[in-house]
């Protein structure tokens, strides 16, 4: 499997990992890949609550920074110009905020129990 397909199928995975994650905590999956001029949101969910604009980083380790440090400025402008063109689209009463799933799978797709971690409000 060339690297780009490599990169590809696992960035599938994670998101398919990190969507089974807020499942698990009770969100609804509203959209993933959301695609638009300006970027794109990995996973879109909603709660009671809170309309959640989440972007999934998966990682093998943590040696260079947490995963979630790799959502710099320019990507966290990118997210609030897509959510703001989404929200034109559906809009919501729902609160919108901006949440990391974090994955580190140190064994890429052989990894049996990749660690998750979901930062809620990690940006505004």
């Amino acid at each position: 499997m060339r690297g780009g397909e490599n990169a590809r199928l696992l960035g599938r995975w994670g998101e398919a990992l990190a969507a089974e994650e807020l499942r698990r905590r009770g969100w609804r999956i509203l959209a993933s890949g959301f695609r638009c001029r300006f970027g794109e949101i990995d996973l879109i969910a909603e709660n009671d609550r809170f309309l959640s604009f989440t972007e999934v980083k998966l990682r093998r380790s943590d040696a260079y920074g947490t995963a979630g440090a790799f959502v710099d400025r320019r990507k966290q402008d990118r997210l609030r110009t897509a959510a703001q063109l989404w929200l034109s689209l559906h809009p919501t009463d729902l609160q919108p905020r901006f949440d990391v799933v974090e994955i580190y799978a140190p064994h890429g797709l052989e990894t049996r129990a990749p660690q998750i971690y979901v930062i809620e409000n990690a940006f505004v």
